[in-house]
């Protein structure tokens, strides 16, 4: 599996670009907005991708961060979603936009991504919904570890640490998911409010339940 390429851009079409690789080069499919991104041709560039294999073709799909890639396996797993669809459900909201119409069970806004219809957009909110919250969940952690992209320096030995509480994971739990409520439009007032209910109403839960806890509470009624 081909995970990530960092080379040179040496091409670019409408849809894809051509990677130099240390002399190897790699054609990657990718949607309009990370198209916006790319640098210029002879300049560094890197994407994570996904490998779609089939019969007859081999193509890789590129994405500027992880989190991208997660949406993009997430959604293929939706009947009648193949890779063309979900790159232009990416292509036209980012990884946030459709983390937040899926969240809010906004169809139309699936719908405004090129070639897919009203049935197609709600299936995508009616199968996914109850699994963004997870995928909410990574977003923190995939982005960190995406803006490590050069070699990491080594770091110094440490003294060892003890391992983390019980108290400092639920604090780390409510962090992450008012950071995923935050990126979803809501206010600070209202995201921190929700999460805290949540939070109270059950102690146990990670990021996810929590997530989707507060995502009910804020709902309207």
């Amino acid at each position: 599996m081909i995970g990530k390429l960092s080379g040179r851009l040496d091409w670019r079409g409408a849809d894809q670009v051509l990677i130099d690789v240390r002399g190897v080069g790699y054609i990657v499919h990718i949607n309009d907005r990370t198209m916006a991104q790319m640098p210029a041709i002879g300049e560094a560039v890197a994407l994570y991708t996904d490998l779609l294999v089939r019969e007859d073709l081999l193509q890789l799909f590129g994405f500027p961060t992880l989190l991208d890639k997660e949406w993009h396996r997430l959604l293929m797993t939706v009947q009648g979603v193949g890779a063309k669809a979900s790159m232009a459900i990416l292509g036209a909201l980012g990884a946030d936009g459709a983390a937040r119409a899926i969240a809010l069970g906004d169809a139309r806004a699936i719908q405004s991504a090129p070639g897919v219809g009203p049935k197609l957009a709600q299936r995508v909110i009616l199968e996914l919904k109850a699994k963004a919250p997870a995928v909410m969940a990574m977003g923190a952690n995939l982005a960190a570890s995406a803006a490590h992209d050069g070699v990491i320096e080594p770091m110094p030995a440490a003294a060892p640490r003890q391992p983390p509480s019980a108290a400092q994971h639920r604090a780390g739990f409510t962090a992450d998911a008012l950071s995923a409520l935050l990126n979803l439009g809501y206010t600070q007032g209202d995201a921190a409010q929700a999460v805290a209910t949540a939070s109270a109403e059950t102690p146990d839960a990670d990021t996810a339940s929590l997530i989707r806890a507060a995502l009910k509470l804020l709902m309207p009624r």
